[in-house]
């Protein structure tokens, strides 16, 4: 169920700049290890895998080194061939990420081997072509494109199997959260209470009951759209309301540009619970929340804001923070950020994800 029109009107810019950073508050399937050994295409990999070879270039260029002169120049030229090389290695594995990611483990493993071996030579061939190394070493480039192309293999493998455990708790936090006794039963006694005097609205709890426990037990997915979360956060809040009446008062600002961004499944509902749970319940007089999405430039701001009570943040072992931080950063890596703020009777969680 949508908002009224009326509350997409919130100006959230008292709250912009006046919070700083503080401390966080079925069985599913596991997805395949070779699904994303591929998956390069991020800022921080290949950040990582550019330091990666720079590091051991110039570990390497120690041994025949004679002074620390020497060495800058000798790693300089041995630059001008290793970076354009682990540039079109990445390049490589990032456009065809989806092709290899159809083959069997053992051969996808093969493919990047054999890929960084031609990247070996290719660096090699710069060199050459400058007339910076005579004569080539072909087959020492290549086999050492291959050495490194195993170590970045096995990073993005393991960087892949983290995914999983993180992906099982979120998961495992909402089947728990959805299923909690009280949340369910308030909901079913709300609807009883509405069969009669309202049908249509007795209706509509219990189609938004229904569609949170469809996305709870659907199969877990690697990302959804801003849109999606945004939809599931609205069922949601629409059966708290039901609950809690005027206590709860949700404004929204809602950027459509933004709905196409990405987002761990599950990720933005959680944040919402957290702040009628710790907002709205506690509170006899009941709480404000604010939800907001915005775009620049190529980056969407999602702000998940409430008042609480007594004018501190919400209590709690902050674990659901904890978990959305986590599966945030291994889905957008670097390009990612998650900051958590309590000031003035407001707490904020502040996301910021690539579009």
């Amino acid at each position: 169920m949508k908002p009224p029109a009326s509350s997409r009107n919130f100006d959230d810019s008292t709250l912009h700049g006046s919070l700083t950073p503080g401390d966080e508050a079925a069985a599913p399937t596991e997805p395949a290890p070779s699904a994303l050994l591929f998956d390069a295409c991020h800022v921080g990999v290949v950040l990582r895998v550019v330091l990666l070879v720079q590091a051991v270039a110039g570990v390497g260029v120690m041994f025949a080194a004679s002074d620390p002169l020497d060495w800058l120049l000798r790693f300089s030229l041995l630059t001008g061939g290793m970076l354009p090389a682990t540039l079109s290695w990445l390049i490589a594995v990032c456009a065809l990420k989806r092709h290899l990611s159809r083959l069997q483990v053992k051969y996808q493993w093969l493919a990047g081997l054999l890929l960084g071996a031609a990247a070996g030579v290719y660096g090699c061939g710069l060199l050459a072509l400058m007339g910076l190394v005579q004569p080539a070493a072909w087959w020492a480039s290549g086999a050492t494109g291959m050495l490194l192309s195993a170590l970045v293999l096995t990073g993005l493998f393991w960087r892949t199997k983290a995914k999983t455990p993180a992906a099982i708790a979120a998961r495992l936090a909402e089947l728990q959260s959805r299923i909690r006794p009280h949340f369910l039963f308030n909901t079913l006694n709300s609807a009883i209470a509405l069969v009669r005097a309202e049908p249509a609205k007795a209706e509509a709890v219990l189609e938004d009951l229904s569609e949170l426990f469809r996305s709870a037990l659907a199969d877990p997915a690697e990302s959804v759209t801003l849109g999606q979360e945004i939809t599931l956060a609205q069922r949601y809040l629409e059966i708290e309301k039901i609950r809690f009446g005027e206590r709860l008062r949700v404004q929204w600002r809602l950027d459509a540009s933004a709905d196409a961004a990405r987002l761990p499944p599950l990720l933005l509902q959680p944040l919402v619970e957290n702040a009628v749970r710790h907002g709205v319940e506690p509170s006899a007089s009941g709480a404000q929340i604010w939800i907001s999405t915005l775009k620049r430039g190529g980056i969407v701001v999602v702000k998940v804001t409430n008042s609480a009570p007594g004018g501190s943040g919400p209590p709690g072992n902050g674990l659901a923070l904890i978990n959305v931080r986590e599966r945030l950063l291994l889905l957008h890596d670097v390009q990612a950020r998650f900051k958590t703020a309590s000031k003035n009777g407001m707490f904020q969680v502040r996301l910021e994800i690539p579009l």
